[in-house]
């Protein structure tokens, strides 16, 4: 199979290929998105903003009547209508439990009646526009805060399952990523032996953790809950895109809180956990899949990269990625992933 994009020897930056066609955001236009919008009864005065999101496209638009409403647009071929279905009715699951999270609107649309459209080849959804920043977290108030509504949300999580949205495991995010990375050739020959070494080894301790670790509760997660999602008022945080949303253990939702050196993750922890032990329980067995869960996400995010390099906003947005110098690194931090799995983990 020929690679997505290949290495310029004389240039650090990855050269991508002319894809076969155009991709399909190519065709998504400004009238496109007012056009969907029209379809909902919200009528934008003409005025968008492309908001700073790669997997989907996502615009602030302003309406004729004031205000103004955020429409999202999903990635074609990426989830079902099921899929994208499921995760809508936990965002209002946990707003009409009154948890600040951002649900979308719902609407009657050239026959679809609900919270998700479709207009011009695109599935879309619309939702309310919610302001904020990033929290601090060196703050223990707002460490304790964030995981009161996190014991919140998965105290709702856990009162039935997804049925079709994805599992988080080993296979879904480590064994089939590292699998698409090879089989398309996406690692510089000169640093494939070495990379491959190094995610073998890290996923075989991470199956070894699983392992040891034992069957974990699961319930309905965020499934991505760091900083860029959390956004901070002064009536506290509100929580944006489950697009990711899928089961798995509680500490999926809590260690991306959580940075710095042992000290300061211990710190963290304490506040988090104080705060989200007011509203579900915590299995001390979950903090050892902390680091294996961080390896998992390093190795999914260099195939999620891969995979969209066909999008034009990647190259554009992520220069450095598929270099010698790219890869080197992820050999670097595997091998540093692979030293914090065998440390002790962090306690209560």
């Amino acid at each position: 199979m020929s690679r997505p994009f290949e290495s310029d020897p004389n240039h650090t930056d990855p050269t991508p290929l002319t894809p076969d066609r155009l991709h399909p955001y190519a065709s998504l236009t400004p009238d496109t998105v007012l056009d969907a919008l029209d379809l909902t009864g919200l009528r934008g005065d003409g005025r968008l903003i492309q908001l700073n999101s790669y997997e989907n496209r996502v615009f602030q638009v302003f309406l004729e009547d004031g205000g103004a409403v955020i429409a999202k647009f999903y990635r074609p071929e990426r989830w079902t209508d099921a899929q994208i279905e499921e995760e809508h009715r936990f965002a209002l699951e946990l707003a009409e439990a009154e948890i600040p999270v951002v649900a979308p609107l719902s609407f009657e649309a050239g026959g679809d009646t609900g919270t998700l459209g479709h207009h011009a080849g695109f599935r879309f959804a619309v939702y309310p526009r919610r302001g904020g920043r990033a929290p601090e977290l060196d703050d223990p108030e707002t460490l304790e805060w964030t995981g009161r509504f996190l014991g919140r949300i998965h105290a709702v999580g856990a009162r039935s399952r997804f049925t079709v949205r994805q599992t988080l495991d080993l296979q879904t995010l480590g064994l089939e990523s590292r699998d698409w990375l090879l089989e398309h050739e996406a690692l510089p020959p000169e640093v494939l032996p070495a990379w491959r070494d190094a995610v073998d080894r890290a996923l075989d301790q991470v199956a070894r953790t699983w392992e040891t670790v034992g069957p974990l509760p699961q319930l309905r997660l965020h499934g991505d809950c760091h900083l860029g999602n959390i956004l901070w008022t002064e009536a506290g945080p509100h929580f944006v895109d489950l697009d990711d949303a899928r089961t798995g253990p509680a500490v999926q939702d809590l260690w991306m809180l959580l940075s710095g050196n042992a000290e300061s993750l211990q710190q963290q922890l304490f506040f988090v956990l104080k705060g989200y032990r007011n509203f579900a329980d915590f299995d001390h067995r979950e903090l050892q899949m902390i680091e294996p869960l961080r390896t998992l996400r390093l190795i999914h995010h260099s195939a999620w990269l891969a995979r969209r390099w066909d999008d034009p906003a990647f190259p554009h947005a992520f220069p450095w990625f598929g270099s010698s110098g790219y890869w080197s690194e992820q050999v670097i931090r595997l091998r540093e992933q692979l030293q914090a799995m065998q440390e002790p983990p962090l306690h209560l």
